[in-house]
């Protein structure tokens, strides 16, 4: 199986429906299939059919023609990020080995940049026009005859090298076989209310979960409107112009969305799944979802290395209501094909109840980090994939992240988990988004501290927030400071940076703990 027979399934049943739309282009499955097959046979032709293929662009019709393209050819596809730093992006190409390197004309600055720093790459690919660099696409693929050669995708080598997050040094290359994309869509397709044809809106980068979920959608023969970076008002508009069933967006972008003038006045009838994935929800804001958009939120859990569909909480166990609403705190339970389950640091599993690492295992995981066999044996412990994040598991199976290993702050000789914190910040009335992290401190070693968006124009003091926390927390939990800012430093996938945060103030001490 794999993305090439998942997209070919869409194709085959829906030839005729639109399956691209960005902007003023719309692109049939017929015409996605004719253009995708171009790009794998040229590459076939060109001896890249086991190349790694890198696609260096924002989100567009033509950068998801690409990526088809790859996966088609038997190529393995490096996802790169186009809102990262270009040196971030030049060292990930280099470590992934990446041969050849279609990039949007927009990028052309940044394509001169990685061919200085990374000589591997022979052949460069225009997708829109006539770049500074190697050939436009159109020119290339000319001389594709026909079909590709067929792939074996049940063979069990490489097909896609995702970067991690990169917070500790380089991003470690998580390598996916077909069978990881095989439990993906097992994992992911049981839990989706469809009605009918999808209509699926992409404004998160393709290159993370919005893009992964998209390919997947092919496979139903779902349309793909494109959007190159949120905008909240633009997500709104969308969802009422081309009546959009599915939408995936980060809680951050969500938390966005809900302050968005006239919401409620909006249009949602056409929705069917909201899926929020990516970093906890905070409880108050998924009711505030639930009144405005409906029974329609769906949250998944996962990691880059275990992607995306670990745990489902689906739309019927959205209660607001009655004893079941403390599950809204947790992130569902496990799904199809993948185990999950709580161990300690001696590496012995936990019974419900008791908190400690969340570890999972199943054909969803990587089957490795690339080049880094130290790294995959250390997140391989005891035959489960260690995750790093912390929580523990109901007697129904019901899983409660409580934050991550790395981000646990000691002070005083106290174990602090920020997320703890964050949720409670979450409740108070004038914040819109916060960070808990922990800052050096003569007396407790870590002081806990939290740096607050407010909502709108709302004026809270930070004496008030720390009275409220303190109220809900107690002494050693609350936060010893509280800085309102206007707008919390974010990675390029919207995700709030804590380490930019805790750099300024550790930078100088000579430790990080």
């Amino acid at each position: 199986m794999g993305v090439s027979s998942l997209f070919q399934r869409g194709a085959t049943l829906y030839p005729e429906r639109d399956c691209l739309i960005d902007g003023p282009v719309r692109r049939t499955y017929r015409e996605v299939d004719a253009s995708s097959n171009a790009i794998a046979a040229q590459l076939q032709r060109a001896g890249f059919g086991r190349a790694h293929c890198a696609v260096y662009s924002g989100n567009s019709a033509l950068a998801f023609e690409c990526i088809l393209g790859i996966f088609r050819a038997g190529a393995v596809f490096v996802p790169v990020n186009s809102k990262n730093h270009i040196a971030d992006n030049a060292g990930l190409i280099a470590n992934f080995d990446v041969d050849v390197l279609f990039y949007d004309q927009r990028f052309s600055a940044e394509v001169e940049i990685v061919r200085e720093k990374c000589p591997r790459i022979g052949t460069f690919i225009c997708m829109n026009g006539n770049g500074p660099l190697g050939q436009a696409l159109n020119e290339w693929i000319e001389d594709a005859n026909g079909r590709p050669s067929a792939v074996d995708e049940g063979d069990g080598r490489i097909v896609s090298i995702y970067g991690t997050g990169g917070t500790t040094g380089l991003p470690k290359g998580v390598t996916f076989t077909s069978r990881t994309w095989d439990a993906m869509a097992a994992n992911y397709f049981p839990h989706l209310p469809r009605k009918g044809p999808s209509t699926y809106l992409i404004m998160s980068p393709i290159t993370h979960a919005a893009g992964t979920i998209g390919l997947l959608m092919l496979a139903e023969g779902a349309t793909l409107v494109i959007h190159d970076g949120f905008n909240a008002t633009r997500v709104l508009d969308e969802i009422e112009r081309s009546k959009v069933t599915h939408l995936y967006l980060p809680p951050t972008a969500i938390y966005m969305l809900l302050g968005e003038p006239g919401l409620r006045e909006r249009d949602f009838s056409s929705l069917q799944c909201f899926i929020y994935t990516s970093a906890p929800m905070s409880v108050d804001r998924l009711k505030e979802c639930l009144d405005v958009f409906g029974p329609v939120m769906l949250q998944f859990w996962g990691q880059t290395e275990a992607p995306i569909f670990c745990t489902c909480l689906p739309p019927e166990l959205h209660s607001r209501d009655g004893a079941e609403a403390a599950r809204l705190a947790s992130c569902g339970q496990r799904t199809l094909l993948t185990e999950v389950a709580v161990m300690d640091a001696a590496g012995q599993l936990l019974p419900a109840g008791e908190r400690g690492e969340l570890v999972v295992r199943g054909d969803l995981v990587m089957s490795g980090y690339y080049k880094n066999p130290e790294a995959t044996a250390e997140a391989s412990l005891h035959g489960w994939h260690h995750t790093g994040d912390v929580g523990f598991m109901d007697q129904d199976g019901f899983v409660y992240i409580v934050d991550r290993l790395k981000e646990m702050i000691i002070t005083g000789g106290f174990n602090v988990y920020p997320a703890e914190v964050e949720a409670v910040l979450m409740q108070h009335p004038s914040v819109q988004d916060c960070a808990v992290v922990g800052l050096p401190d003569e007396k407790w070693g870590e002081a806990v501290a939290a740096f607050v968006e407010t909502r709108g124009n709302a004026a809270a003091k930070p004496e008030e927030i720390i009275a409220f926390c303190k109220d809900r927390l107690g002494s050693v939990k609350t936060p010893k400071s509280v800085e309102i800012v206007d707008e919390l430093p974010r990675t390029p996938v919207g995700k709030i940076a804590k380490k930019e945060i805790r750099a300024r103030y550790w930078q100088d001490t000579g430790r990080s703990i």
